[in-house]
């Protein structure tokens, strides 16, 4: 037998998956972490903790291609972790679902 919290995850999920798959919400999380990855990054080059890749990246990078690279690394993860996040709850709703359909079939054995 499903919890109420497992049916109630059931209801939610069929009326608004699609709509979750287009949220912003998610999108800016993943922003987030983009962009904190990013700045790690440039923290890093920046620190000179590794001598010879910061004296690489000064000759060789331009400030605006170091930015343009941060803005695709955080938009890709944002991308990601939005997919992500919806493709593990439509896992859970069709595990869901599945086990739903077992135990009304099982129910239905025992009766006959």
């Amino acid at each position: 037998m499903l919890s109420e919290k497992e049916e109630a995850y059931i209801a939610y999920w069929a009326a608004n998956r699609e709509k979750q798959k287009k949220n912003v919400k998610q999108f800016v999380a993943g922003l987030s972490i983009g962009l904190t990855i990013g700045a790690a990054t440039i923290f890093l080059v920046l620190s000179g903790w590794y001598e010879r890749a910061n004296m690489v990246a000064n000759t060789r990078l331009s400030p605006l291609i170091i930015t343009f690279v941060v803005i695709a690394i955080a938009v890709f993860m944002a991308y990601l972790y939005r997919n992500h996040q919806w493709d593990m709850r439509e896992q859970q709703y069709l595990e869901l679902l599945a086990k739903k359909k077992k135990q009304q079939k099982d129910a239905g054995a025992m009766q006959q």
